[in-house]
């Protein structure tokens, strides 16, 4: 840890933080695209996210570093073995950080299947790919946009589904794929195809600060860790440690958190109101908002938890006018988000019987002593 930049230390760029904290938290939300200009933090940001995530817990001698208290997510050998010798010890080992090269095939990222060793010997033989590699940590992909469309496909897939299955000639081999996905990439050197776009869960777009006092912090910062990254390094220390802790609670809580009916109601306003194509957005915003929700340590989501979630939900999904350069813009997605549950509110009330509406209304003010009154408590 001490020899990467601190994630804490990284200055500004608070929607990039979010969206990698978020996934850290959940990673069944899918991943995060971040796109942007040369030297703006990207690659650093992912490296660091790595660095601060805790150790897991894995069965022993496993390749594919199954979790040990997870039986139905086992890989091939682990069911294998646990049905052979009985209970699977389990180790802790640091989050693994792979770096997947633009030049990477299907077999180099899925795996291989010796198909010969099985018709001579009647042994099946599998050799580890990237997504093993990468089970339960974090798969990292630099200049994605340039990466084959089939084998982002096949990283996608395996994102969604927490799972790698390799079959060739009717010989089956499975294990978990669950990492935290983190793509990267500068629009200038050319965009990804909108049906991959969309498969990645959350999209956040950034520049470089334009604030002469932030450019200021990130130079000395940036020399300061240059000159002695250990003692850089310990320094950020007290706060990467938090924010570890924050993670870990919230990866105890996120099933947990709650979420009510008018809640959902209010996501499907929303991507309506924005003319959303499909359903995964509507999931990727629920998905998101528990895991903000969790990651300040609440256990019901809320209206900014919402908000917040669309904001890395949406933005890469919406339908844009041919010369439209701009994104959806905060204020304009607070505006829909409180109308979109004005809606629901308006269309609860409504399906009320009128007893209740009558009910239901404000009570008037009962004058200036209870006013002040409210006022003192307020």
């Amino acid at each position: 840890m001490l020899g990467i930049y601190p994630f804490a230390a990284i200055v500004g760029q608070e929607r990039m933080k979010r969206a990698l904290l978020l996934n850290a938290v959940n990673p069944r939300i899918g991943g995060v695209l971040v796109r942007g200009e040369r030297g703006t933090a990207k690659s650093t940001a992912a490296r660091a996210l790595a660095a601060l995530l805790p150790d897991v817990e894995v069965v022993a001698d496993c390749r594919f570093g199954c979790d040990p208290r997870q039986p139905t997510q086992w890989c091939t050998e682990c069911h294998e073995n646990a049905s052979a010798n009985g209970p699977l010890p389990g180790i802790m080992r640091p989050t693994s950080f792979i770096d997947l090269p633009v030049s990477a095939t299907e077999d180099r990222v899925v795996g291989t299947l010796d198909i010969e060793q099985a018709i001579q010997h009647g042994e099946r033989h599998f050799e580890p790919g990237v997504l093993a590699a990468a089970n339960r940590g974090l798969l990292y992909i630099d200049e994605v946009n340039l990466l084959d469309d089939h084998v982002v496909d096949l990283l996608l897939d395996s994102a969604a589904m927490g799972i790698n299955v390799v079959e060739r000639e009717g010989i089956s081999f499975s294990h978990p794929a669950r990492f935290i996905l983190v793509g990267t990439m500068n629009p200038e050197e050319g965009d990804l195809r909108p049906q991959l776009l969309d498969r990645f869960a959350l999209a956040v777009d950034i520049r470089g600060l334009g604030h002469s006092a932030d450019r200021v912090a990130i130079m000395e910062r940036i020399l300061e860790f240059e000159s002695d990254a250990t003692a850089f390094g310990e320094k950020w220390l007290p706060e990467v440690h938090a924010i570890s802790i924050e993670i870990m609670r919230a990866r105890e809580i996120v099933d947990a958190v709650t979420y009510s009916r008018p809640d959902l109601e209010t996501i499907a306003t929303l991507t309506t109101s924005l003319r959303v194509d499909g359903h995964r957005a509507d999931l990727v915003i629920l998905r998101a908002a528990r895991a903000h929700a969790a990651l300040r340590a609440r256990t019901a989501i809320s209206d900014r938890d919402i908000l917040l979630a669309a904001q890395l939900a949406l933005p890469h999904r919406i339908k844009k006018d041919p010369f439209d350069s701009t994104g959806l813009e905060f204020e304009e997605l607070e505006n829909r988000l409180e109308q979109a549950r004005s809606d629901v509110q308006g269309a609860a009330s409504a399906e009320r019987p009128p007893e209740e509406r009558e009910t239901s209304k404000p009570k008037k003010k009962r004058g200036r002593k209870h006013a002040a009154a409210r006022a003192r408590r307020t």
